[in-house]
């Protein structure tokens, strides 16, 4: 029986993953400038276009799958941590922390102290943001927790105050600031994946590999928590530091993205969401399938970005908040009827 559950699941697994290897071909041809299929596949390609292609489409085909494999993982991460398939690290406010430091960031990076400038240098913007989306993440389990056990309704609430808290000292920040740093986070708010580079894919792989290995190592863990925290506890599991490890990596994965590509909505919402109301709510056909399907919605939300008003680019966050915000209404109305 479990070869063959493995076998049905191991097939959508080979499917994803022929469907991401077609989009990353994909993904390396179109744009501004197109690259036939042909010649990319030979590689007799003229000097523009094997500079376009090293240097432009292969660190940002890279960088999209990367950035919406991190996004996916985490919501199915945290939507297991806080036993809720609503939940979001946009929705309950993590992505605005994360957004709010690197404003900061953006705004007053000279302000800063020179030491600290100088020994976390390029990687300056990143810390910030993962330290924002983890304190918000640590002040809204905290908030969300009653009696000992992790109230949602509580959750939904901190998370709709930390959003808007962090929301006006966002604006409050970008008041102050000058002209330049206003259209620099403009843009960067909106959500943008043009401007990963390899230096960038540097940072994004180690904390990408990472945090993919601690989360497919508790998908057992995962599931123990889906009976609740107090039977997780008598079933031996260390609450305290599992929910600990499970924030920071979250952390680690939204900080990363909101550093280099700005604020990407809906991407932890939706894919998590499918994957379960497909395949089940067991972690260990959840995490996987949601690396490949983030991989994939990011990838199709970037090409489509690329292509519709070329020669310019839509930023990728429009792209995914308008397929994440509807996917988002509807399963509000879904819990609705279910509760009448």
């Amino acid at each position: 029986m479990i070869a063959l559950i493995n076998r049905i699941v191991g097939l959508p697994l080979l499917i994803l993953l022929s469907a991401l290897v077609v989009i990353a071909f994909i993904s390396l041809q179109v744009g501004a400038m197109h690259i036939q299929p042909g010649r990319l596949l030979t590689g007799q390609l003229s000097d523009l276009e094997r500079g376009v292609l090293l240097n432009i489409r292969l660190p940002r085909t890279i960088g999209a799958m990367i950035v919406g494999a991190m996004l996916a993982v985490s919501g199915a991460a945290l939507q297991g941590l806080f036993r809720n398939p609503l939940v979001d690290a946009g929705i309950i406010g993590i992505t605005t922390g994360a957004t709010f430091s690197a404003v900061l960031v953006i705004a007053f990076s000279t302000l800063f102290p020179v030491v600290l400038q100088k020994i976390l240098g390029y990687y300056l913007l990143p810390f910030f943001a993962f330290s924002g989306s983890v304190g918000v993440c640590y002040a809204i389990y905290h908030f969300s927790k009653r009696f000992g056990k992790t109230d949602i309704s509580m959750l939904i609430l901190a998370g709709i105050a930390f959003n808007a808290i962090f929301s006006a000292l966002t604006g409050l920040v970008i008041y102050f600031s000058d002209d330049a740093a206003i259209r620099t986070f403009t843009f960067w708010s909106m959500g943008d994946v043009g401007g990963i580079s390899w230096e960038k894919l540097l940072f994004m792989l180690p904390v990408f590999v990472l945090t993919l290995r601690y989360f497919h190592r508790i998908q057992h863990t995962l599931d123990v928590l889906s009976l609740g925290e107090s039977e997780a506890g008598h079933l031996g599991i260390s609450l305290k530091l599992t929910n600990r490890n499970i924030i920071i990596a979250s952390a680690m994965c939204v900080g990363v993205s909101v550093a280099f590509c700005g604020s990407i909505g809906f991407v932890g919402l939706v894919v998590p969401h499918i994957i379960r109301t497909i395949f089940g709510p067991a972690h260990r056909f959840v995490i996987p399938m949601s690396v490949l399907g983030g991989a994939i919605l990011l990838l199709l939300a970037d090409i489509f970005a690329r292509t519709i008003v070329m020669p310019s680019e839509l930023p990728i966050g429009i792209i995914t908040s308008v397929i994440g915000g509807p996917f988002f209404m509807y399963l509000l109305f879904k819990h609705k009827r279910r509760m009448q």
